[in-house]
């Protein structure tokens, strides 16, 4: 890669040049770079910024970063991934331009300093973004940045690109910190049934799933616009280096190319280490009269050994529903001996009303965020349903399974699962007492035993 096009004042010229070349892999154009300028923000002041919604940066306003992302290959559309520092980085900013080959004017490990007075702040897939606006059905979004204005906020360092070192992570110990900044995995590899698949389906974007020998998941997100979409997937296993983005609460890694890909030891050895029993089941559901925010799903373990949940799942169908409306994946968690393991949508809250971190945080609308009258099945590793509370299909307002504004408490007598809803299984509280349920709302934390069990 050539030292890349100076972006500034020439703007005009240089599109005129580029729409001259044939292709995108030419090794250099006039240079026009800055080296007078400096940030007076940081990164963290800007994102101070930011209050949910997108806001326009009205104050003069100046951050400096190093590009660590590339549309060589075309895995990158429009988009300029830029991190703090070269190395040891836990800070990313994303800014979209509407500019094709901006590998040329922005290579990987180029200073750039961006002017932020007029633009808009606002996030993409939990990475910080900035470019200009757009709207759509009243929603206010940071969009790309038209070309001509590019150079009035875009600037190129005169110091040669600098070699960005990827920050090693290891998927159990992933930080949202890390979003939109250079990572390294390592022991990765792809998935038994992927491998040799395509990186991309042609002109559709496509997840890949990457294991570690713990069988950890990231998702590899491909463009099927990329010059290697229709390579077959490596086999082997090492090390892989990308963009670490976030969908909603899943990490996500994005490569420049292939060159970031070094798959050549030995696959993981096989193990067997997902397991079933029936020792497991569901000991408690909370929906607080007083605070829907304090929810939860209790599990308990009765017997005396530890278990992995790898492989095992929770699904909510939603009143009457028949489809699984949301579901929780427990792989990577195990539930001690004769313990609890505690599930909450809002694990912040949990801990300031209950006194204690909950074991998983779920989203909201997860099976643990559940209003009362919703059924949940907890299923083994092999597809098998081991416990239920409530009949799918039925809707649980003012039937016996029914715990809105209340409690779910299996009775202590109960040592096994039990695939088939037994109402004699449970204490339930609710605010009608339909069908034999108890008319007594329930109030947090006073009125609910996270983490204990007789």
């Amino acid at each position: 890669m050539g030292t890349g096009l100076r972006y500034g004042a020439l703007l005009g010229s240089v599109l005129l040049f580029l729409a001259c070349v044939k292709g995108r892999d030419f090794d250099k154009a006039a240079d026009n770079c800055v080296d007078k300028l400096t940030a007076n923000a940081t990164f963290e002041e800007v994102r101070g910024l930011y209050s949910g919604s997108t806001v326009q940066i009205t104050e003069d306003l100046v951050i400096e970063g190093y590009v660590i992302s590339s549309d060589k290959e075309g895995n990158f559309y429009g988009t300029l991934y830029f991190q703090d520092r070269p190395s040891d980085s836990s800070d990313g900013f994303l800014i979209e331009i509407d500019l094709r080959d901006s590998h040329l004017f922005y290579p990987v490990g180029s200073k750039i300093f961006i002017k932020l007075r007029g633009l808009y702040l606002g996030q993409s897939r939990n990475v910080y973004k900035l470019g200009a606006t757009f709207e759509s059905f009243g929603t206010v979004s940071v969009g790309r940045l038209p070309s001509a204005a590019i150079g009035k906020h875009i600037f190129v360092s005169c110091q040669d690109p600098v070699p960005i070192e990827p920050t090693l992570v290891f998927l159990d110990a992933l930080d949202e910190r890390y979003t939109g900044t250079l990572v390294q995995l390592q022991n990765m590899e792809v998935a038994e049934e992927e491998v040799g698949l395509p990186f991309a389906v042609a002109e559709e974007e496509t997840l890949r799933t990457l294991v570690d020998c713990a069988d950890r998941e990231i998702e590899l997100v491909n463009s099927g616009y990329s010059d290697f979409y229709s390579k077959p997937l490596p086999e082997g296993n090492g090390l892989i280096q990308g963009v670490l983005i976030r969908e909603n609460d899943d990490y996500r890694l994005v490569v420049r190319s292939i060159d970031d890909i070094s798959f050549t030891g030995d696959r993981c050895e096989d193990v067997v280490d997902e397991f079933t029993s029936t020792s497991v089941f569901i000991s408690e559901l909370a929906d607080p009269d007083n605070n829907a925010s304090a929810r939860f799903v209790e599990l308990f373990n009765a017997s005396d050994q530890a278990l992995s949940l790898k492989g095992w799942t929770i699904r909510r169908y939603t009143n009457a529903n028949t489809e699984v409306g949301s579901s929780i994946d427990l792989t990577g968690y195990t539930i001690g001996g004769r313990s609890t393991f505690l599930i909450s949508p809002n694990p912040e809250e949990f801990e300031k009303v209950y006194g204690f971190f909950p074991d998983l945080g779920a989203r909201t609308n997860s099976p643990a965020d559940s209003n009362g009258d919703d059924n949940l099945e907890l299923v083994d590793p092999f597809g098998t349903v081991i416990d239920v509370f409530g009949v799918v299909g039925e809707d649980g307002s003012g039937t016996d399974h029914e715990f809105e504004d209340g409690r779910a408490l299996r009775r202590p007598e109960v040592a096994r699962a039990n695939p088939v809803y037994t109402f004699s299984e449970w204490e339930i509280y609710n605010d009608t007492g339909g069908s034999g349920t108890v008319n007594e709302p329930k109030s947090a934390p006073d009125d609910f035993t996270p983490g204990l069990r007789n």
